[in-house]
């Protein structure tokens, strides 16, 4: 999902597309194997304007791959990062789901 949302040049494009994949997680990440996950994937990178074929060179560049993989393991090291969504605020850790508004309040008090 992560090589698919950095096919978009666009950060709206890709906060847009990481939307609608957490939003339809329950139905992509259930599959038979990785291919039936990433076709389920692929769909949804389509409604968000990218073309298959982009998304093709973008899950073949393994530059791409291996960039994503080190950024996830130093998160896991540094951070002890091990689900998503997992946010730090002022070295405080938010993981799991968070219901939206306690969490914009907690957000606001930083402010």
């Amino acid at each position: 999902a992560e090589i698919i949302i950095r096919c978009h040049n666009s950060n709206d494009k890709k906060f847009q597309l990481l939307g609608e994949i957490y939003k339809k997680q329950n139905k992509w990440a259930v599959g038979s194997d990785i291919n039936v996950i990433n076709e389920s994937i692929k769909k949804i990178g389509l409604k968000s304007g990218l073309s298959r074929n982009s998304m093709k060179n973008c899950l073949e560049n393994e530059t791409l791959q291996q960039q994503i993989l080190n950024e996830r393991i130093n998160a896991q090291k540094n951070y002890q990062i091990t689900s998503t969504p997992t946010i730090y605020i002022n070295k405080k850790k938010y993981d799991g789901k968070h219901d939206y508004k306690k969490f914009k309040k907690a957000i606001e008090k930083l402010l």
